[in-house]
């Protein structure tokens, strides 16, 4: 498997494994609450790959799992008092991480968030943080056993989920 930028001609590629990750993850106890075209909307999708923020796990030529890794975050995360101090420019956020159903339980998630950890080391950032939907248990359980630590549980706005509460994580670089 390899970890890679997506190829701004991608685009469609990345979007219609989103809508293949949605449709599977709708049959599934748990899963990230994701809307198509509202999140990831299609403009996130667009605006992301063409700025070299949207990574694609591919194994045998498909994709198994896709992110977003940037610097931008939810405005309600500066209502909260992060315990490892940074500049917007020293954070990197996770988004959007999903592994397509047909490919899980091989490690999959744990070696994207391993490569965002190793991605955010080697460009001197201080931190990596995210937020995951509270009650998203396969998540929780990812990030906590990779070392992430759960901070709080914040409420926030995003458009496939209105109002609802998020978990903040944080993992100190």
């Amino acid at each position: 498997m390899i970890i890679r930028a997506a190829e701004k001609s991608e685009y469609d590629r990345v979007r219609l494994f989103y809508y293949s990750l949605i449709d599977e993850m709708a049959k599934l106890p748990y899963g990230a609450g994701w809307i198509k075209d509202v999140y990831p909307s299609r403009e996130m999708i667009k605006t992301c790959v063409e700025a070299g923020e949207y990574y694609i796990a591919e194994e045998s030529g498909s994709i198994c799992g896709a992110m977003v890794v940037n610097h931008s975050y939810n405005e309600s995360y500066r209502e909260f008092d992060w315990p490892t101090k940074a500049e917007d420019h020293e954070i990197t956020v996770i988004h959007a991480l999903g592994v397509h159903p047909k490919f899980m339980g091989k490690g999959i998630a744990t070696q994207m968030v391993r490569f965002v950890v190793n991605k955010a080391k080697e460009e001197g950032q201080k931190v990596i943080r995210l937020d995951v939907l509270k009650g998203n248990l396969p998540a929780e359980k990812l990030y906590s056993g990779l070392g992430f630590k759960y901070l709080h549980t914040l409420k926030m706005y995003y458009e496939d989920t209105g109002w609802t509460d998020y978990e903040l994580y944080e993992y100190p670089l």
